[in-house]
Parts: C-alpha cells; structure tokens; sequence
C-alpha cells in the first residue's frame, strides 16, 4: 500500500453531493480512490446495514446471493450433479 493511502484519514473526509451535467454525483477524492483501490469505470454498490448505515462495497450482494444458493443446491445434489456427469 502506498505510503499516502496509509496516511489518508477517512474520518476528515467529508463528500458533498454535486451537479454533474443533467445527473447529481459525488466526487472521491484521489486518496480515498486509492485508499479503496477504486478507478474510473469501477462499479462499487451501496448495502444498507441494520443501524441504517451505508456501506459501499465492489462486491454485487444479488450476484453473492445468487452464488449461496447455487453452492447449496450443488451440495445438496451433488450425487445427481455426479451420476449425470458420468
């Protein structure tokens, strides 16, 4: 990790919601961009948490969703998903 991310304090860092064109956004300063290991074009999404915090994670929660079930059905078929494989 660079010197200056380890440096980067997040709790001085206050974003403010801007006019960008016809839509609204919010800038990420190059430190926390850093910090997060985030570029231009990366997808990030927003998951509510139970306190009504927001967390921002690079992960999709619908697509982590769908893989659990998937594992689980596989586990749960796994002889099924082996004969058919034969």
């Amino acid at each position: 990790m660079e010197e200056a991310s380890r440096e980067y304090k997040l709790e001085d860092t206050a974003l403010q919601i801007r006019k960008i064109g016809n839509s609204v956004g919010v800038i990420l300063p190059k430190e926390l961009l850093a910090r997060l290991n985030l570029k231009e074009g990366d997808k990030f999404y927003p998951v509510e948490q139970p306190d009504g915090s927001l967390r921002l994670s690079p992960f999709n929660p619908k697509h982590a969703r769908t893989m659990e079930i998937a594992r689980q059905v596989m586990h749960e078929y796994r002889d099924t998903f082996a004969a058919l494989a034969k």
